[in-house]
Formats: structure tokens, C-alpha cells, sequence
């Protein structure tokens, strides 16, 4: 195998390298270096991500980016809210949570318009913030071990990083019976709602690297995108066969969503299943225990983001998550899951129809006025 080349200090928490190809192409290598952490995305990696992205995609002799978590457990684990929570509790969340909030989808735009190709080896945990990655990039891979979810509701947030667009991408209803009860999915659900391209075993990483740096890179990204398909269709092929999923399985259920004409309905519906599927009876616990608001946050912001272009709908979640940061559910979930752990949040609004519609509307305000902070971000998207 090809020598590496590190071009930063193998402590940092994103380690960034270089491997040459037998033709003399480059491959950048992306390992997100916090495994204790679960790899969960902080400040300081996206302001160290975004800076060397934007090298590559400039660099002529980078043909394509591999991103990895460090470690077995996890590609990413999600954002690091609690630091947020700090800044919260400190009184300091509106500048600190817009700040952040603006960097990582400015990060995710960027993995959405990249132009080469970017593989997401999405082994493990792949949560949040680290779906925020994933959900870009034009080739993503799960394995045996990957588990996915957009939890947030869990912690009085919705599910933000990308969501307001690709949970439309998902068969009717799914997005919506995801985002409200936080459920995981596995490799062949996330093939099947659209979050994977490619399946491949866990233990078939060096192989995969191997075959990438002896393939012929071109000099078009267009090209590339498609040599990068044909090695992991063929690894795809080569692999074991898929664990089964639970949202195909249950998909007559969950369409049945699309039957009720309010939330309230919905969510009825979905407690009131009778079942014996574990799956469905993970989903309707933590539908029960979530956060009513984020219940109504995530109805509303899919009923707004409907055919809507992906930087408006990263335009609007920037909006929701600096009001978020505001009203007190998200810095409450955090507390209680995150921080003290107890498990127990005291919500301020206990049930959906204790939350005011004036509080809902309030996070769909054009708060930015024409000075947006993600205005700018108009690189078209490359698929």
C-alpha cells in the first residue's frame, strides 16, 4: 500500500493525509479523531474540516476524499451539544449556538456541492451531526455494524443538519415517523430510505483503500465519481448479505401516517399500535418520552421545507436552531441526557397541546433579515 503523508499532527482531533495512487493521483484521507467521544463533532473539528475541504476540492492532484471515524464504535456520534449546553447555561447561547450552527451546515453544504467524490465510511454510530456529514456525500457506506438516527427530538431539538431536505427523500411518511421517534435504522434501512449508496463488510476497509489506490484516476471529477462506483458496486457485490431492516418491514405502518390530518392524530396513532415488533415498540417509548415541541417542530418543518431548493432549507434550520438555543427545551434534553444524565426532562410544555402555535411560528421567522449568514453558499450541487 501506498506511503501516507500527514499533513497535520496525528493528536489533532481530525487528522488530515495524503496517499498516492499507482498513477500518481491523490487521495485525501479524513479520520475524525476523538473515539472516546464517539468522534461527536465540536467546534474545533469543523473549523479544522471545512478549511481542508475547500484545499482539495481546489487541488488538481486530489482525485477523491475518504472520510472515516476513528476507532470501531462510531463514524460520529453527533454534534457536541453539550458544549452548546454550557454556553446556554451561561447565558451566552444566542451568538454561541448561531456560530456554531452557521460552520457545521456551512460544513455539510460544502460535503453536498463538493464536486469530487467524497466517501463516508459509515461503520458504527452514525448520528446527528455525523448524519449531517454522511447524508452528502456522493458515496456513502454502511456496514454490518452501522447505526443510524436522527435523535434529536430526545433532547428538545429537531432534526436539523440537512434533514429539512433528505428526510422528503425517504418513502412517504418515513421522514416524519423518523424524525419523531428518534428510531435507528441499519445498513439495509439506509439503503432503502436513501442515506447509503453501497454495502460493504466492515473488515473490508484496507481491501477497499487497497483497490482505491491501485484504480485509474482521471482528470474529471465526473469520471472519477464513476471509477469510485464501480469499485464499491464490485465490493458491494463481493460482500456478505445484508442484516434486514425494520422500516420496509413495517412500511404499510408507517404510511398509514399519511391517513391522520393532524399531528395529534399522528402521534395517537403511532402510541395506540399494538405490536410485537421491538422496533416499533422502541419508536413508541421514545415518542412517549420525547419532547413535545421538537414533535411540532418536526411536523412543521417538513410541511415548510416541501420542495424546497437545499440551501433554503439549511437557510431555515439555521433560523430554528438559534431559536432553539433560545427557548429552553434544547438546553432541558440536554441536561437531562447528556449532562446529569437523570433521563428525565422536565419539559416546560409536557404534552403537544400544551405548546402555543405562537411558539411554533416563532422558529420560522425570518430573523436574519436580508444579511443571512449562509448567504453565499450558491455552489451547485453535484447530484
Amino acid at each position: 500500500m501506498s506511503a501516507l503523508t500527514v499533513l497535520n499532527s496525528a493528536d489533532e482531533p481530525v487528522v488530515f493525509e495524503t496517499a498516492t495512487a499507482e498513477n500518481g493521483s491523490l487521495i485525501g484521507l479524513i479520520t475524525l479523531n476523538a473515539p472516546k467521544a464517539l468522534n461527536a463533532l465540536n467546534f474545533e473539528m469543523i473549523k479544522l474540516l471545512e478549511p481542508q475541504l475547500r484545499a482539495w476540492q481546489d487541488d488538481d492532484a486530489i482525485a477523491m476524499v475518504l472520510l472515516k471515524g476513528a476507532g470501531d464504535k462510531a463514524f460520529c456520534a453527533g454534534g457536541d451539544v453539550v458544549s452548546l449546553h454550557r454556553a446556554m447555561a451561561q447565558g451566552k447561547s444566542t451568538s454561541l449556538v448561531e456560530e456554531f450552527f452557521t460552520l457545521e451546515y456551512t460544513l455539510d453544504y460544502l460535503i453536498h456541492t463538493f464536486d469530487k467524490p467524497i466517501l463516508v465510511w459509515g461503520n458504527g454510530i452514525v448520528m446527528g451531526g455525523g448524519l449531517g456529514l454522511m447524508a452528502g456525500a456522493s458515496h456513502r457506506v454502511v456496514t454490518e455494524t452501522s447505526r443510524i438516527a436522527m435523535p434529536e427530538q430526545t433532547i428538545g431539538l429537531y432534526p436539523d443538519v440537512g434533514g429539512s431536505y433528505f428526510l422528503h427523500k425517504m418513502p412517504q411518511n418515513v421522514g416524519l415517523f423518523l424524525g419523531l421517534t428518534s428510531a435507528s435504522i441499519n445498513c439495509d434501512d439506509a439503503r432503502f430510505v436513501s442515506l447509503a449508496d453501497h454495502f460493504i463488510d466492515s473488515n473490508k476497509f484496507d481491501s477497499m483503500l487497497g483497490q482505491i489506490l491501485t484504480a485509474k484516476w482521471g482528470k474529471t471529477a465526473s469520471l472519477n465519481h464513476e471509477r469510485l462506483t464501480d469499485l464499491l458496486t464490485d465490493l458491494d457485490n463481493q460482500s456478505a448479505r445484508m442484516p434486514k431492516g425494520n422500516v420496509k418491514a413495517n412500511l404499510k405502518t408507517i404510511q398509514k401516517l399519511g391517513e391522520f390530518k393532524t399531528l395529534q392524530e399522528q402521534v395517537n396513532y403511532i402510541l395506540g399500535l399494538t405490536t410485537d415488533d421491538k422496533w416499533l415498540q422502541r419508536a413508541q417509548k421514545s415518542l412517549k418520552h420525547g419532547c413535545p415541541l421538537s414533535c411540532a417542530l418536526v411536523s412543521e418543518q417538513l410541511k415548510t421545507s416541501k420542495g424546497k431548493s437545499l440551501l433554503t432549507c439549511f437557510k431555515m434550520e439555521l433560523g430554528m436552531s438559534v431559536r432553539a438555543g433560545e427557548v429552553g427545551e434544547f438546553q432541558e434534553g440536554v441536561r437531562a441526557l447528556l449532562i446529569d444524565k437523570d433521563g428525565a426532562p422536565n419539559w416546560q410544555y409536557k404534552t403537544l397541546s400544551d405548546v402555543p402555535q405562537t411558539i411554533i411560528e416563532s422558529f420560522f421567522v425570518n430573523r436574519f433579515g436580508e444579511n443571512h449568514p449562509l448567504d453565499g453558499l450558491d455552489t451547485p450541487i453535484h447530484k
